[in-house]
């Protein structure tokens, strides 16, 4: 489900699969300060084509469970076939509805480069579904790109900031990471955070 390209028409805003982001992040980075544990339950919320999916998988190891979620059958039905045998777990379904998952089991919910094309019904929803499925100790990883010109992405005014994110999730923000030559991560911690609005998303 990851999209860098996305476009807008007539004030509505449109994605398609874009290129993928994972040759331009940094995976070091973002594992280092994701801090992932043996026997961890981890969320790859719209993980695409898996591969974040299979470098979570010997973190958590034989007692631990990579959950990898996207809504393309197709591309969860080729995951599927690679991950016989592994702790991963593939499954169709929507981050920003409720998934399938039971409330209160997983120990971190990582989202990449899919948050600037949700609608404000979609971060609800997305909200509501992560504040549910994490765990009292539970965080929450959102890759982006930054909000400044780059050689690629969608539109600036599609992106999203550390402080967007801040603002838009009722979540307790932690730490922001470069994880690449042009994207961050931001994380949140599963506590009653200080923002309540979504104003500032696409400004």
């Amino acid at each position: 489900m990851e999209y860098v390209g996305c476009e807008k028409r007539d004030g509505e805003r449109r994605h398609h699969r874009g290129r993928s982001s994972e040759s331009l992040l940094d995976k070091r980075a973002i594992l280092s300060a994701l801090a992932i544990e043996l026997g961890q339950a981890v969320l790859d919320a719209g993980c695409g084509n898996g591969y974040m999916s299979k470098a979570f998988s010997p973190l958590v190891g034989d007692r631990g469970r990579v959950y990898a979620l996207d809504p393309d059958e197709t591309g969860i039905a080729v995951l599927r076939e690679e991950i016989k045998g592994t702790n991963i777990v593939a499954m169709v379904g929507d981050i920003t509805t409720t998934t399938h998952l039971p409330a209160s089991a997983i120990d971190l919910v990582y989202l990449s480069t899919v948050f600037h094309i949700f609608s404000p019904g979609q971060i609800e929803g997305f909200e509501a579904e992560v504040k549910r499925l994490l765990t009292p100790s539970g965080k929450l990883a959102i890759v982006e790109i930054v909000k400044h010109a780059t050689p690629f992405g969608p539109p600036l005014d599609m992106r999203v900031s550390p402080a967007d994110l801040k603002e838009a999730l009722r979540l307790t923000p932690s730490d922001t990471v470069e994880v690449g030559e042009y994207f961050y991560m931001q994380l949140f911690e599963n506590r009653q955070g200080r923002g309540y609005g979504l104003s500032s998303i696409g400004k």
